[in-house]
């Protein structure tokens, strides 16, 4: 068994995991990590509120025709992170990815704030010179720091530009900085506000290359996922974002994270619901 594992905690318990790590196809951890967030902490708590909230999902899926059951897939639980240190917690990501990708498994990242997309970006980095990124998010994140922060969850697609270079395909977005409309319009694919439309769009564009999905829960409306630091009003659907997610599981996705989900501040339980059945959907098509 892989090393990085020993980073974790007990493994999670997302719903149907099986627990061979070796035979495992896809594998999920938890980045319990919200040290820069700018409005609402609680992020810390979103891998766990989504695993909590898997049972009450089918394990057959009526979008994909597969159930659960048959896919090859492991949780290993919350990697331990030194509360505070952000340089450190995400080289610990890191680490855990580049361990995931090496094993030639799917990595299936639980945040935690935003800012944990650049330890896991690292890392893919150094395995796929051509990839793409993929950002579904209310927000732009390009700011070039945040109070003087340079890795905040407010800078992380400014960092993976600048940092790693990497290009960054942007849907969703409905709030920026005049400076990141103007970043965005000169250095990234910037698609406001809608997601499903213009994905289908530039589908063809990226069919042919390794691509990173990174899905901040807030691109949807706060009316269907109140659960999260920065809601913005104005968001998608959630059946837009299942549609989308259906959509890119037909590309050549070699990696995702869910991140922003807040849990304190929905008592119902509906943010985490969505991000768990979103999960499914991507364990399904790569477990």
């Amino acid at each position: 068994m892989s090393t990085w594992l020993k980073l974790c905690e007990t493994g999670g318990s997302y719903l149907a995991a099986g627990n061979d790590y070796t035979k495992s196809r896809l594998v999920i951890f938890g980045a319990p990590m919200d040290y820069t967030v700018s409005y609402r902490p609680g992020s810390r708590s979103g891998p766990a509120a989504i695993r909590s909230a898997s049972p009450n999902l089918e394990e057959y899926s009526l979008y994909c025709r597969k159930d659960l059951r048959d896919a090859f897939f492991y949780d290993a639980g919350d990697l331990v992170l030194p509360i505070g240190n952000t340089e450190r917690s995400l080289e610990l990501i890191e680490e855990a990815v580049d361990s995931i990708l090496t094993a030639q498994k799917f990595p299936l990242m639980l945040g935690g704030e935003h800012l944990v997309t650049l330890g896991a970006l690292r890392a893919f980095a150094r395995h796929y010179q051509d990839l793409a990124v993929i950002q579904l998010d209310a927000h732009a994140d390009l700011r070039p720091d945040y109070l003087g922060e340079v890795n905040s969850h407010a800078s992380v697609m400014y960092r993976a530009h600048q940092e790693l270079g990497l290009e960054i395909f942007q849907f969703g977005i409905r709030s920026a900085t005049a400076e990141e409309a103007v970043f965005a319009n000169q250095y990234t694919h910037f698609y406001p506000y809608h997601v499903l439309a213009p994905l289908q769009e530039v589908w063809e564009k990226l069919r042919q290359r390794p691509v990173y999905l990174t899905l901040d829960i807030d691109v949807v409306d706060p009316a269907f996922a109140p659960g999260t630091g920065t809601p913005e009003p104005g968001g998608i659907t959630s059946s837009e974002l299942l549609a989308a997610v259906n959509l890119l599981t037909e590309l050549q996705l070699v990696g995702m994270d869910l991140v922003e989900v807040s849990p304190a501040y929905d008592p119902a339980g509906i943010t985490a619901m969505l991000a768990a059945k979103i999960l499914r959907e991507v364990i399904l098509a790569f477990a």
